[in-house]
């Protein structure tokens, strides 16, 4: 049995290119932005929660000394912090880091490109994650399930 999910592109991956794509389509990162819209700001936010979500979710896989890298084998099913609310807080973290730069920079296309993203990984990834631990870590993954939404 091969003890990894075979994903083709890592989740960081694919919302960096979402993003970069979205940001150069709209254009808005290359203009000046003299004044700043109080709009913008919102994205500030929105990104620094992210990367704390992220942070936090690295320290637990620290923590219980397993690796993040979704093509790395799991040795531990980790149910703490972020855990305990969401399946998928490291995607979720990723999802508002991008969001909240693309709101930033004013860029819709980039925010689409992240939710086409988002359900790409939806589909994809996460799915291939949940045969995978349900394949490693059985009764204890379905009862995770069960208590644990996917996403929120």
């Amino acid at each position: 049995m091969n003890d990894s999910l075979g994903v083709p592109l890592p989740p960081p991956v694919l919302f960096l290119v979402a993003l970069a794509a979205g940001l150069l389509i709209d254009g808005n990162v290359w203009t000046a932005h003299h004044m700043l819209h109080a709009s913008q700001w919102i994205g500030v936010p929105i990104a620094l929660a992210g990367l704390a979500l992220i942070a936090s979710t690295l320290a637990l896989f620290w923590r219980f000394r397993t690796r993040p890298e979704p093509w790395q084998p799991a040795s531990t099913l980790i149910e703490a912090g972020p855990y305990r609310v969401s399946r998928n807080p490291m995607y979720l973290g990723m999802a508002l880091v991008s969001a909240g730069i693309a709101a930033f920079f004013e860029s819709i296309a980039a925010l689409i490109l992240i939710a086409a993203v988002v359900a790409i990984i939806d589909r994809w990834v996460v799915a291939r994650e949940e045969a995978y631990l349900t394949r490693r870590f059985g009764k204890a993954f379905a009862a995770y399930r069960r208590r644990v939404r996917r996403w929120l």
